[in-house]
């Protein structure tokens, strides 16, 4: 048997499959063959690594060279210098390290050096395509240790509890407790269910998905250890259908899963029995809420119930049911393998582990990031984030999506906890993180939730169908240049009876981003009532754009970039704008040369 010398592991999660990294796999493929390195090198599949922002990521082990921006006219260079030769191909390598040129492992460069990854343990690590590779780094230990030690549910569930392990999902629950709830609840025929929400629907979130195209095999036993310590034997599985990668390793995963024994009847010949099947969301905001998730797999209208009875007394087809999210069933075997207490170690005194975020926005190094909780917002965004490209000035951070709130600067020393985010009208959620600048208006950016939570709404309540539309209407009105001051008062008390009275948690916290706005930028809405001014110069009907005749030479370049013909001058004479015929689109000012030309 040949050895292999050389493991050369690309990204195949979606950012970098859409970058084509299946095309630099299949050119790798060829090249070793054609090099005649094809026995000693080999190609690895994995999932998302990470630092999104610099994929297609490909990193060369046992050097740990991570080359990042790697194209498939790369490849040959690649093989033929690092792989041939042993030479380090270092124009290709990741530049996120304190030395520029130096061939770093990826856990010490800025972006890594401050993460722990749990949840995130295999991602980039391992083929998850391949359950062989799961086992290797201790897949279904924690399951054939429970099952083949008889271990009674009831101890497994208090070893979830003493890990204080938190729904990673949005509200926090402890996840131990929900466990014990759904054991206890009494189903008339004997049947119970557990579930999983991968029904990511945030704007900009992606941890679920990457969790799911990286490590599915981690979802399958930690659902089947819930299925055991709750008394459920069968499982489903809520994912999207615009996650088409991580559909597919599901559906592979659960087929190598029930092949080698480990789902379906009798498994590990413990006489417990355990199955799993996927079910297809059509991207509804609102099924990620989990009554309305339920009913979407019962095949009616995803809409909410009213609670009580909660999920884990009557839940999926009126029988007790568990129901976490994905996040959440990725900590579950590591809290086995390593102890509850290595868990309970990390983070806070009442955020135990670690949070995995999709950092977005206005930042540098945009991917996916996994630290411990109570670890600073700073620290995310300037450390890990690399901070705010272009030499512009953080302004704040929306967290918890269209569920959530914005922190601003003055609070980005803020430890990121369940407890910290609410004190200061925010929340955790299932972990976008979306950093924005200067040129950000927060009144816009309170719109734009608004408008997403208007097209997500079920209807089905009043308070969210009527109240959110009202109350995009008021920050339409505000953002137009017709806001008047009584505007505000009646924002917030909308605000109010909007979070007092809707069904759901998505319509209870629909009015989030707009009262975290209001109170850290209040100055921002009332430039745009009382001055009828967008500060950051966004709201188009707040703009103009203006010609300096000091500045102006006449090259008569704006007047040809202006699709509406609002530009008028002589040549070498200064131009003017009408502003009864501009449009606001900013092309004069991209296509002068000369600084003549600003935003006010």
């Amino acid at each position: 048997m040949s050895f292999i010398r050389s493991h050369i592991l690309v990204c195949t999660g979606t950012g970098c499959s859409s970058s084509n990294s299946e095309q630099i796999i299949a050119e790798f493929e060829k090249q070793l063959v054609a090099q005649g390195m094809d026995k000693e090198a080999r190609v690895v599949r994995t999932g998302c690594f990470g630092l999104c922002a610099l994929g297609p990521i490909v990193t060369v082990y046992p050097e740990g060279a991570c080359y990042t921006h790697v194209t498939v006219d790369d490849v040959e260079e690649i093989v033929s210098e690092h792989i041939v030769k042993g030479r380090i191909v270092k124009r290709l390598l990741n530049r996120n390290v304190a030395e520029e040129g130096a061939v770093t492992s990826l856990t010490e460069t800025q972006f890594y050096k401050h993460q722990q990854r749990i949840a995130l343990r295999n991602c980039g690590v391992i083929n998850p395509e391949n359950i062989d590779e799961y086992i290797g780094v201790d897949g279904y230990a924690a399951l054939g240790k429970i099952l083949t030690e008889q271990i009674p549910p009831q101890k497994v569930i208090d070893v979830v509890k003493a890990s204080g392990l938190r729904g990673r999902g949005g509200a926090g629950f402890p996840t131990g407790l929900k466990w014990q709830f759904t054991h206890d609840a009494v189903s008339s025929d004997g049947i119970k269910y557990v579930c999983c929400n991968a029904d990511e629907g945030d704007p900009g979130a992606f941890m679920d998905r990457s969790v799911l195209e990286g490590d599915p095999h981690t979802i399958i036993e930690a659902m089947t250890i819930a299925g055991y310590a709750v008394g459920a034997h069968q499982g489903y599985i809520y994912v999207r259908a615009e996650y088409p990668i991580a559909v597919k390793r599901l559906e592979t995963a659960i087929g190598q899963a029930k092949e080698y024994g480990l789902l379906g009847k009798n498994i590990f010949e413990s006489g417990f029995d355990f199955d799993l099947e996927l079910r297809l969301g059509a991207g509804a905001f609102v099924c990620g809420e989990e009554t309305a998730l339920m009913r979407s797999i019962e095949g009616y209208r995803g809409e909410p119930k009213t609670r009580p009875p909660f999920p884990a007394v009557k839940g999926l087809f009126d029988r007790p049911t568990l129901l976490n999210n994905v996040e959440t069933y990725a900590n579950i075997t590591w809290i086995f393998n390593h102890g509850p207490e290595a868990f309970a170690a990390i983070g806070t005194e009442k955020s135990k582990g670690t949070k995995v975020f999709a950092l977005g926005g206005k930042i540098t190094n945009t991917g996916l990031v996994e630290v411990p909780m109570g670890t600073t917002l700073r620290t995310v965004v300037e450390d890990i984030g690399g901070g705010v490209p272009g030499g512009k000035q953080f302004k704040a951070a929306q967290t918890g999506g269209p569920s959530g709130g914005c922190i601003p600067a003055s609070l980005i020393d803020t430890p990121i906890d369940y407890e910290s985010l609410a004190s200061i009208g925010s929340m955790m959620g299932s972990g976008g993180l979306i950093v924005m600048d200067e040129d950000n208006c927060m009144v816009d950016i309170a719109k734009f939730y608004l408008e997403f939570i208007v097209d997500e709404s079920c209807g089905k309540c009043a308070p969210c169908r009527i109240g959110t539309k009202r109350l995009l209407g008021l920050l339409t009105k505000i953002t137009e240049g017709n806001g008047e001051p009584e505007d505000l008062d009646t924002i917030e008390e909308l605000c109010n009876h909007i979070k007092q009275s809707a069904l759901c948690g998505l319509g209870q916290t629909a009015p989030n981003p707009v009262l975290s706005t209001l109170k850290h930028f209040r100055s921002e809405y009332e430039a745009h009532i009382y001055e009828k001014r967008c500060p950051a110069g966004v709201c188009k009907a707040l703009i103009q754009y203006v010609v300096d005749p000091a500045k102006c030479k006449g090259c008569t370049r704006c007047a040809q970039g202006c699709p509406t013909g609002a530009i008028s001058g002589a040549v070498r004479a200064p131009h003017i704008i009408n502003q009864s015929k501009c449009i606001k689109c900013g092309a004069c000012m991209e296509h002068c040369r000369f600084g003549a030309i600003s935003k006010q």
